[in-house]
């Protein structure tokens, strides 16, 4: 209505849009278009990757409000494969507190043959429809009955997502939720957990479903945040898996998990570098993705924009002594570093050996690490080989990629892959590279202690001077 041809507006100043996640790029380029110094001021409890990325790299400001509605309780989250069994214990459960359900089921051709699947699972609990197709009467008397408790179950498409508020609903169910986006996820359980009663939120997967990458890594971060106010959270992870999107075109999303937001970053700044005449030079970089969450803890760095400072501060770390310094630096603004801390400078330590002997990636899959070496890698040949032919070393090559190693998780601890990783790469560098690396040592402590007599020198001279200004 507002993006119509038809309607002008005078002196447009302002532009709020709520729910910022609903509205395509072209909604809102039009909306900025209606004037050319207009500001807008998006809402969202879950920003789009494209909207997120725009904040965090500065071309656009950014607020976050965590504080949640009094008396509200954490919504306790189960992600697991559909289980008829697991379903009517929760449906039962929410029922004998005499509350209500809602079942998430978003494919309406079949949507009334699994209303009445779940009529027969649970035949005391009186149920009703709601989906898209229907016109805004059905709709709303639906809804006005099930508000006024005429119906204990609610199965209904994503039409649910937002602007549903029911105190007394505080269970959800959500069928294929591998289906979801993250965004959607969330606002979907948000719509339990709005009084002071514990809610519950079940989020199923087909039986026996191998599910993909990118839905696991979803599923996992959604089971993961359940804290309140957790929605930037879900939204930095969203922006990992699913990228930043084309800050200039139209797409909302990218490829950024493939490499990682650090190293987009990286990219991006170079870019915009580059566009300024400020061309830098190129270096090598590697690609870490270990299974673990890798996060600045609220109760250590509560500000958002601190934390990307952080985040940044150690991505330029460049050497080991880069990061001791960064270390230093932490500890003396912020107190002793948590472990989530400990863990991301055990891993800058890392990136630090691996770009050093060009190693291109190490990737954890579902039951191993793979070690991928660039053609460049300094490595020593024979080293690999004793290595890999060695009874119990735990290294093996992949026979599909010779240039890549297959090193088993026996551990799911992060600090022994951090640890084995490291030993294994340290057993097969080159001698050349160790050499290289003790006459840089060498050159940097000659540098050290020429600068120490330099400095005593110079306080020897300023003393020379005092006194011959005394005699004088």
């Amino acid at each position: 209505m507002l993006l119509s041809d038809d309607i002008k507006f005078k002196n447009l100043g302002l532009i709020v849009i709520d729910e910022e996640q609903r509205f395509g790029v072209k909604h809102k380029e039009a909306l900025k278009k209606l004037r050319f110094e207009t500001d807008v001021l998006t809402l969202s409890a879950t920003p789009i990757p494209r909207t997120l990325n725009m904040a965090l790299t500065g071309i656009r400001d950014i607020s976050i409000i965590e504080t949640p509605p009094l008396n509200r309780i954490p919504v306790k989250t189960y992600v697991m494969e559909f289980n008829e069994k697991t379903v009517v214990n929760a449906i039962e459960r929410e029922l004998k507190r005499n509350g209500q359900v809602f079942y998430l089921y978003n494919r309406i051709d079949t949507i009334e043959s699994f209303a009445l699947m779940i009529k027969k699972l649970c035949p005391k609990a009186s149920i009703c429809v709601a989906h898209g197709r229907m016109t805004g009467i059905q709709l709303e008397k639906i809804m006005s009955d099930f508000i006024n408790h005429k119906y204990d179950i609610l199965v209904s498409t994503t039409i649910i997502e937002n602007g549903i508020d029911i105190p007394n609903a505080n269970t959800i169910l959500i069928d294929s939720a591998n289906k979801l986006g993250l965004s959607e996820l969330y606002q979907l359980r948000g719509r339990v957990g709005r009084s002071d009663r514990e809610a519950y939120a079940y989020m199923f997967y087909p039986e026996n479903l191998a599910l993909t990458e990118v839905a696991y890594k979803r599923l996992q971060a959604i089971s993961e945040h359940t804290d309140l106010g957790a929605g930037f959270k879900i939204a930095m992870r969203d922006l990992e898996i699913r990228g930043a999107g084309n800050i200039l075109g139209k797409e909302q999303s990218g490829m950024i998990y493939q490499v990682g937001y650090e190293l987009y970053t990286q990219m991006l700044e170079e870019a915009t570098n580059e566009y300024k005449g400020e061309i830098k030079e190129v270096t090598f970089d590697t690609v870490i993705d270990f299974k673990h969450n890798l996060f600045i803890p609220d109760e250590y760095i509560s500000d958002p924009k601190e934390k990307i400072s952080v985040y940044k501060l150690i991505m330029r770390s460049q050497s080991d002594e880069d990061i001791d310094t960064a270390k230093e630096y932490m500890i003396d603004k912020y107190g002793k570093m948590p472990k989530e801390m400990e863990d991301i400078f055990s891993i800058a330590k890392l990136k630090v050996i691996l770009k050093r002997v060009r190693v291109l990636s190490v990737i954890e899959g579902h039951y191993n690490m793979y070690i991928k070496l660039d053609k460049y890698s300094k490595i020593d040949a024979k080293k690999v080989s004793k290595l890999v032919s060695l009874e119990g070393s735990g290294v093996y090559f992949d026979k599909e990629n010779l240039n890549q190693l297959i090193i088993p998780v026996v551990d799911d601890s992060l600090t022994w892959k951090i640890n084995k990783v490291t030993e294994v790469i340290l057993e097969i560098e080159s001698e050349e590279e160790n050499k290289d690396k003790s006459k840089e040592k060498s050159l940097a402590d000659a540098n050290i202690e020429s600068q120490r007599k330099n400095k005593q020198n110079n306080i020897r001279k300023r003393k020379i001077i005092k006194i011959n200004k005394r005699e004088n």
